[in-house]
């Protein structure tokens, strides 16, 4: 899958279109954890999203149970 195939399957899922690369990040984080994309899929989009910009935000580095040294 590449991004253009996962902003259709946004759209589809959604009902809008979105150029925004931190909703596509957490929609391609939503279709790996539904089994819906394989593991290669998933780190290739991830990849490709943070190349454009995406984020993983902040709150999410702050609550997880892995030490940052």
């Amino acid at each position: 899958m590449d991004i253009h195939a996962l902003k259709s399957k946004f759209i589809q899922s959604r009902d809008y279109n979105t150029d925004d690369v931190n909703a596509l990040l957490d929609f391609a984080r939503k279709t790996y954890i539904h089994n819906e994309i394989t593991i290669n899929e998933y780190r290739f989009l991830i990849r490709e999203l943070e190349n454009q910009g995406a984020v993983i935000p902040e709150a999410e580095h702050e609550d997880s149970l892995i030490e940052h040294s």
